[in-house]
C-alpha cells in the first residue's frame, strides 16, 4: 500500500472501478476499506456492517496485521462514536478521538489512534455500514485534525458508491442463495421421482419372486434377476444424484469462502449470533473439503435447531498439512451417552462416517447446560 496521498478525480475513479469489479460482499468490503485508506492516506481504515443484536455482522480492517487483529479479540459492539454514526447517520471528524466524551476505550492490543474521520454508508434511509479512518499521515496543526473538509468530501463520494457496490453484492449473494435453494428443490423432486419409482418396482418384483419360489421356481428365478437389474438402476440413480449434490460453490470458491457465505446466511436467518473465522487454511483434496462442509452444515443444523444457543462459533484453521474445523455453541448441550442409549444420534453417526471416509477424525464434546463443541480434523493432501 502506498504511503503517498492520492488525490484528484483519477484516484477516485480508480477506487470506484476497483469496487465495481467484485461481486462477493466480503471482497467489496475489503476493497472499500483499502481504497479509502489509500485515497486519504490514513494509517488505519475500517468498515463495519451492523447486525440486529447491537454488534457487527462483518467488520473489515486495513492497516492492522492478522496477529494484531487476533490479539484485539472479539468484534466491537455498536457503542460510542460507531453507534453515533450508525444511528444519527452523520459524519464525524475529530482531532483526537480519545478526547471525545463518547469514547469508551479499546482493548489493550488495539493500535493507538488520534485524528478520526467517519461516515455512514447509506442505502436510501437505511444505514448499512460505517466507514472510518484514523491517523492521517501528514503534519497536523496544533490541536487540529489531519483530516480536512476535502477529505470528508472525497470519503462521502466513496461512501455513496460503496453503498451501491455493497447493495449489488448483497443482491448477487441472495440471488445465488435462491438459485441454490431452487436447485436443491429440483434435485429432491428428481430423486423422489426417479429413485422412488425404482424402489417401488423393486419391492413389487421381490414380493412376486417370494410368492413364486415354491410353486414356480423358474419364474421366481426370472423375477429375482429383474430385482438385480432394478437394484443396479436404483444405485446408478443415487450415484448420479450424489454427484449433482456436490455444492457447485465448493468447486468455484473453495471451502473457506463457501463456509463463510453459508454462515452469513444462517446469521441473518436466526436469532443466535453465528460467526466464522479462518486462518492459514490451504486447499484440501476435494473429498476432504466436501466432508468438512457437510459436517459443518450438520453441526450447525443441530446447534440451531436443538441447542437453543445465543452464539455459535465456527472456525477453520490450518493443522499441520491439513485443517481443523470447530463448531462450538453455548446452547443447552446434551449427554452423548444418553443420546446413544436412546437410539438418537443427532447426525453424529453421519458426521463420524464423513470424517472417517475423508481420512479424518471427529470429536464431540457436550454436557447438559454447557453447550456443544464438534471438532473435525483432516490430514490434507
Amino acid at each position: 500500500m502506498s504511503h503517498r496521498p492520492s488525490s484528484g478525480l483519477a484516484a477516485v475513479s480508480t477506487a470506484l472501478l476497483e469496487m465495481s469489479r467484485h461481486l462477493e460482499v466480503r471482497d467489496v468490503l475489503k476493497t472499500i476499506v483499502a481504497s479509502a485508506r489509500e485515497l486519504l492516506d490514513a494509517e488505519y481504515a475500517a468498515l463495519g456492517v451492523p447486525d440486529d443484536h447491537g454488534g457487527f455482522a462483518q467488520f473489515v480492517v486495513d492497516g492492522v496485521s492478522d496477529e494484531q487483529w487476533r490479539a484485539i479479540g472479539p468484534l466491537p459492539r455498536q457503542h460510542g462514536i460507531l453507534a453515533a454514526m450508525l444511528h444519527k447517520a452523520e459524519p464525524e471528524r475529530l482531532a483526537d478521538v480519545r478526547k471525545d466524551p463518547r469514547f469508551e476505550g479499546w482493548p489493550s492490543a488495539h493500535p493507538d489512534m488520534s485524528d478520526f474521520l467517519g461516515l455512514p454508508i447509506q442505502d436510501g434511509e437505511e444505514t448499512i455500514g460505517a466507514l472510518f479512518l484514523a491517523n492521517k499521515r501528514c503534519p497536523k496543526p496544533e490541536g487540529g485534525c489531519g483530516f480536512t473538509e476535502q477529505d470528508e468530501e472525497l470519503l462521502s463520494i466513496l461512501a455513496q458508491h460503496a453503498a451501491i457496490a455493497l447493495t449489488n453484492a448483497r443482491l448477487y449473494e441472495r440471488s445465488r442463495e435462491l438459485t441454490i435453494a431452487e436447485e436443491r428443490s429440483r434435485l429432491a423432486h428428481e430423486l423422489h421421482d426417479a429413485v422412488s419409482q425404482k424402489l417401488f418396482s423393486l419391492r413389487l418384483t421381490a414380493q412376486a419372486a417370494a410368492a413364486l419360489v415354491d410353486r414356480d421356481p423358474v419364474r421366481a428365478k426370472g423375477e429375482l434377476q429383474q430385482v438385480a437389474v432394478l437394484a443396479a438402476e436404483a444405485a446408478d440413480e443415487l450415484r448420479a444424484a450424489v454427484v449433482e449434490l456436490r455444492p457447485a460453490a465448493l468447486d468455484e470458491d473453495g471451502l473457506v469462502h463457501t463456509l463463510r457465505t453459508q454462515i452469513q446466511v444462517l446469521d441473518r436467518a436466526h436469532t443466535a449470533r453465528v460467526t466464522f473465522e479462518s486462518s492459514g487454511v490451504r486447499a484440501l483434496p476435494a473429498a476432504q473439503e466436501e466432508a468438512m462442509l457437510r459436517v459443518a452444515q450438520e453441526a450447525l443444523h443441530n446447534a440451531l435447531r436443538h441447542g437453543e444457543p445465543e452464539r455459535v462459533c465456527v472456525s477453520l484453521v490450518r493443522h499441520g498439512q491439513g485443517a481443523l474445523l470447530t463448531v462450538a455453541d453455548d446452547g443447552k448441550g446434551f449427554d452423548p451417552r444418553t443420546v446413544r442409549r436412546a437410539g438418537r444420534h443427532l447426525g453424529l453417526v453421519s458426521m463420524r462416517d464423513r470424517a472417517s471416509g475423508a481420512g479424518g477424525a471427529l470429536t464431540v464434546t457436550s454436557e447438559p447446560g454447557r453447550g456443544t463443541t464438534i471438532e473435525m480434523e483432516v490430514p490434507g493432501g
